[in-house]
């Protein structure tokens, strides 16, 4: 388990919530925080969180709709602590479970309204990092389409997907989403005409609507990186910053 003297308590929508992190190893940054704006959830409703790492997407969502049942899934013991630890210290509820989502744990075998998940997106024969919970967390074991199957064997009928990962990505988690529809694809860029590098996959379990190829979501303004400054665009400062929803405009 992580020593308190390794981790940093680092603040995300403005300081709304405060994370315990490890200094070195997989640290949270903006990934989650967009995660966690484009699900569509509402109060009363179920949330599980597949590889929930410290838990940053489960508490971002949780701070933006409150009454949530939210459930998590950790393989790694030490950051499944972490994310108990974050929810006890913002004060929410998260219950989270360690274990392999190829071995889903029984208590987890049920129907969620919701499933989320940020999974390890790096092709496995890339370099492996130092940091065994870094490399972890980032580097593909499971195949992508098999984290779609999961998630959508883990939805109630009409219930969403929701993951974050590279556009790259894209044919793998189409090719696990053969119970799915509805599907829409939201490019995240840093700047206007640069090419996305992340991007929200969002699909129904159920659903029956086509395939939707979202206009770009920028996330900083101006051409290039003009100085040691923050420079997000409107709407993306309300995202990271305040907590809005993102794909609400789109649905």
């Amino acid at each position: 388990m992580f020593e308190d003297a390794d981790l940093s308590l680092d603040d995300f929508l403005c300081g709304r919530l405060a994370l315990w992190q490890p200094k070195q190893g997989y640290r949270a940054a903006t990934d989650p925080v967009l995660l966690a704006a484009s699900v569509p959830a509402r109060a009363g409703q179920s949330v599980l969180d597949l590889g929930c790492g410290a838990g940053a997407a489960s508490l971002c969502l949780a701070w933006r709709v409150p009454g949530l049942e939210q459930m998590g899934l950790e393989i790694q013991p030490d950051y499944a602590e972490l994310a108990r630890r974050n929810a006890l210290h913002n004060n929410m509820a998260l219950k989270v479970v360690t274990g392999d989502l190829s071995a889903m744990p029984a208590e987890l075998r049920r129907d969620f309204d919701h499933v989320i998940a940020n999974p390890p997106y790096y092709h496995a024969a890339g370099s492996a990092s130092p940091i065994t919970g870094r490399d972890t967390a980032l580097r593909v074991d499971l195949p992508l389409a098999e984290w779609v199957r999961v998630g959508a064997k883990r939805l109630a009928p009409g219930g969403w997907l929701t993951m974050i990962a590279l556009p790259e990505n894209l044919p793998d988690l189409l090719a696990g989403a053969e119970k799915l529809g509805s599907i829409s694809v939201l490019p995240l860029s840093a700047r206007e005409g640069r090419a996305a590098k992340r991007m929200i996959f969002q699909a129904r379990k159920g659903g029956k609507g086509a395939l939707r190829l979202l206009a770009p979501f920028v996330l900083h303004q101006g051409p290039a990186h003009d100085g040691d400054r923050e420079n997000y665009t409107p709407q993306a400062n309300a995202v990271l910053r305040d907590g809005a929803d993102l794909l609400s405009a789109f649905r």
